[in-house]
């Protein structure tokens, strides 16, 4: 059910898709709109996320008031990020550190900063050493699997259908959508904000998978990696959807959590069910279609296939 095979076949699958619709959509588009507004836009969008890209860190640092780690104020956590990028044969990267009360971890970088992996102070309150290093196992995974700029690149596909169809729709709106100029405008927006909708979903679907993927990476390089990431997830689901006061992260940095940090669920329901391997409900399933994340008792469901 969760081969590797069948995972790695899913995300090309994915990603072949997003590729093929958005280049259908933009041929749509060039054939009845002027060749240069469009290149522009595209231009534009590109360019600015690869700027976002590129300041990441900084803005990361901002929010979560992030900082790194010296080794000589704590050797034992630089001591099991070294073991765990050892197993996985990939450089150490920066140990980073926030003090939110959410318990999260994710990874990030660029070309700039190099890469960090960061660990809030509710992460470290709850969970245990081995479950630690599973959740590391986790996040360098991404760090192997270049989640980070796969992730970057194509997420901005969505986001220029999404800044043509809101500039074409407004666009005609203001016209008043009066004559055929202003009727195509109008069309043309509604068709950009389609494809802007279904791509969208489709990257999401992207993003899931490579969290499966990644999950998949911290059960393999930990020792007894499947069992101790399903218990770190358990908790991360039911402690990290119960706190309040933790400021809600930028939509394009949830991604980079180990759970998604959007509250959505109470922590005493999540624990009592103990996120136990099983099938989802169906209002599950359509919740599931519009998250960076898959449910967490999907995660655990492939995680008890692992071992």
């Amino acid at each position: 059910m969760y081969s590797l095979w069948k995972l790695r076949l899913t995300m090309a699958g994915t990603l072949a898709l997003v590729m093929g619709a958005s280049t259908l959509f933009v041929s749509v588009l060039l054939s009845v709109m002027g060749v240069f507004s469009i290149l522009s836009m595209v231009a534009m969008v590109a360019l600015f996320s690869v700027g976002q890209w590129l300041v990441a860190p900084y803005m990361i640092r901002a929010m979560y008031h992030v900082k790194e780690v010296p080794y000589e104020q704590s050797p034992k956590l630089h001591a099991m990020v070294e073991e765990v990028a050892s197993s996985a044969r990939v450089p150490k990267p920066k140990v980073m550190y926030s003090p939110i009360a959410a318990p999260n971890a994710f990874a990030y970088g660029s070309p700039l900063g190099g890469n960090r992996v960061c660990m809030t102070q509710g992460l470290l309150d709850n969970l245990n050493d081995g479950e630690i290093k599973a959740v590391l196992g986790h996040e360098l995974g991404h760090l192997k699997h270049r989640d980070v700029q796969l992730m970057m690149f194509v997420s901005v596909i969505p986001a220029i259908f999404y800044w043509i169809g809101y500039s074409f729709f407004w666009s005609g709106m203001f016209s008043g959508g009066r004559g055929r100029n202003g009727g195509s405008t109008l069309a043309i927006g509604a068709l950009a904000m389609l494809a802007y909708f279904v791509l969208n979903l489709l990257v999401l679907g992207l993003s899931r998978q490579r969290e499966l993927y990644a999950d998949r990476h911290g059960a393999q390089v930990v020792e007894n990696g499947a069992a101790q990431l399903s218990t770190a997830l358990t908790k991360l689901d039911a402690y990290g959807r119960g706190k309040r006061g933790t400021p809600p992260p930028a939509k394009g940095f949830r991604s980079m959590m180990i759970v998604d940090p959007v509250p959505g669920r109470d922590a005493r329901t999540a624990l009592a069910e103990g996120m136990s391997p099983r099938g989802l409900t169906l209002g599950e399933r359509i919740r599931e279609l519009f998250s960076t994340h898959p449910h967490t008792a999907r995660r655990i469901s492939a995680l008890m296939y692992e071992k």
